[in-house]
């Protein structure tokens, strides 16, 4: 199993806290802080390009009830 180091978890507004780690292999991941078990992984550009995607405001459509 491969062991992932997460960092302090980053909490937006409401109840949105996540957590981003890293591999040895330097593979990223990101989860929901509290459910680090169930996270997605990718290269760490692809994971920064979302992040600054969600900032910009590109994937508000996946908050929508």
């Amino acid at each position: 199993m491969t062991t992932v180091h997460w960092e302090e978890p980053f909490c937006g507004e409401g109840n949105s806290c996540y957590r981003i780690g890293m591999d040895g292999d330097g593979n990223s991941y990101i989860a929901v802080a509290g459910q680090e078990t169930a996270y997605l992984t990718d290269s760490g550009e692809a994971l920064r390009q979302l992040i600054r995607d969600i900032k910009a405001g590109k994937a508000d459509h996946l908050l929508a009830d």
